[in-house]
């Protein structure tokens, strides 16, 4: 018993503390170290973002322990745990663990690590993001972010190109009347608060304008310029940031002012305020292949023959993925469904095969993995199994072929109860039964 409280217990510590120490040739990086280290350097960086409970996680730890040695001098090795500092997981679209990034030339977008798991596979994705690395800066095409080096003066974020620069003229146009959500900038050109934001609020509305599909504008008002502005806004001091949402009045923002704090914030308000994916009918390759090339995950549902379940039936399906699709709505993942047997090589590279509808499968095609739904397809069951699937946990395989496989273009459904095929009809007035029947004698 005693020994198993300690085992236990270390295991409670081990989980607390993280995966790295001190000792091992991984940076341990949060919020406080992250733009030192990393966003400043020169170097190329490797970067793990965990979660402590994760067994995938917890897997991985040797091996990356192992790569940070080797790589050593070479190319920097980090870890983030984005269970404890997630802003940081948000600044970069981190939706599952572990996740690797490496972050090269431009810091602000780096490059998902696509590679295997093991330290050789890893250090030898490392050596070649490395190799690129060096062709781009002896081609001259440093791949630099825009904002690294910005000067500290003159017209604050507002000239730099992804921040919008918003006076009198167009802002109830651009801003009020747009319908998505914007983080606004007052400043004034002589504040020093203002400047030293300068470099974070642009850096952060490039990363917004990419992870939101251009759906979340950061902008910046000169307020000693357009004063109406300033006053309509109540604006007393700089720099002033105010949220504006469809049909609600603005208000303050009140989170940090480090480009990571800004991203999660714009992050965290395009999910409140982002549609639910639309779910789609795989009716032709064209469906299948966009929607999961767009997205990180693509659920799809096979859903049993019209015939064996009637269109209230596949309407009460449809009705459960459409409440799971807005439920995992933050995630950005693609909704697709088709009808059993109509896609018969996708079922087969999915492993489903003919029985037991309805049956789901999530795939991520850039890795090409997917995983089964094992139990009910309800809401509850679909909940633990994406729930599963967004920290880590449950069991993958891959997709049959490495390759998403052939789709056949079929019509989509009308909304109707199917209906059995008509068979020709057989006149038997001619047939003489009698005679037929007494010829054969037992």
């Amino acid at each position: 018993m005693r020994l198993l409280l300690g085992l236990l217990g270390c295991s409670l510590v081990y989980m607390v503390q993280g995966f790295y120490s001190a000792s091992d040739d991984v940076v341990e990086l949060n919020p406080s170290n992250f733009n030192r280290e990393v966003l400043q350097s020169d170097s190329l960086w490797l970067i793990e973002f965990y979660a402590p409970w994760c067994g995938h996680c917890q897997s991985l730890t040797a091996d990356w322990k192992k790569t940070a040695t080797a790589l050593k001098g070479i190319v920097k090795v980090g870890a983030v745990d984005a269970d404890q500092h997630k802003s940081l997981g948000g600044q970069y679209g981190v939706r599952g663990f572990p996740t690797i990034k490496i972050f090269g030339a431009n810091k602000n977008k780096p490059d998902d690590f696509q590679g295997g798991r093991s330290s050789q596979a890893i250090v030898d994705g490392a050596l070649n993001a490395l190799h690129t690395l060096v062709k781009d800066r002896m081609s001259g095409r440093s791949g630099g972010s825009d904002y690294s080096r910005q000067s500290g003066g003159g017209g604050g974020g507002g000239s730099k190109k992804d921040v919008v620069e918003l006076t009198d003229d167009n802002f109830d146009r651009l801003v009020l009347n747009s319908g998505e959500v914007w983080l606004v900038e007052f400043f004034a050109p002589w504040c020093g608060h203002c400047k030293s934001l300068e470099p974070e609020w642009a850096a952060a509305a490039s990363a917004v304008k990419e992870q939101t599909k251009d759906k979340v504008h950061l902008g910046a008002v000169d307020a000693t310029v357009h004063q109406g502005l300033a006053s309509r806004y109540g604006i007393r001091g700089f720099p002033t940031i105010k949220i504006f949402k469809k049909g609600e009045e603005p208000e303050d923002y009140q989170g940090g002012r480090t480009r990571g704090d800004i991203i999660a914030q714009a992050l965290d308000l395009f999910s409140d305020n982002v549609a639910p994916p639309e779910l789609l009918e795989i009716v032709n390759a064209d469906v299948l292949k966009k929607t999961c090339d767009d997205y990180q995950l693509c659920v799809i549902a096979v859903l049993p023959h019209i015939l064996d379940t009637g269109a209230a039936g596949r309407n009460g399906y449809l009705e459960v993925m459409k409440k799971m699709a807005e439920k995992y709505k933050k995630k950005m993942w693609g909704w697709l469904w088709t009808e059993a047997g109509a896609q018969m090589e996708l079922e087969a590279s999915l492993g489903i095969g003919g029985f037991g509808y309805p049956a789901m499968a999530a795939i991520n095609a850039r890795k090409m993995k997917f995983a089964l739904l094992k139990g009910s397809f309800s809401e509850t069951g679909i909940h633990e199994f994406l729930r599963d699937l967004s920290v880590g946990r449950g069991s993958t395989a891959t997709v049959g072929g490495g390759a998403l496989p052939n789709i056949n273009s079929v019509e989509a459904w009308d909304g109707k109860d199917g209906e059995l095929p008509v068979e020709d009809d057989y006149d038997l007035s001619d047939v003489d039964l009698d005679d037929d029947f007494g010829k054969d004698e037992l």
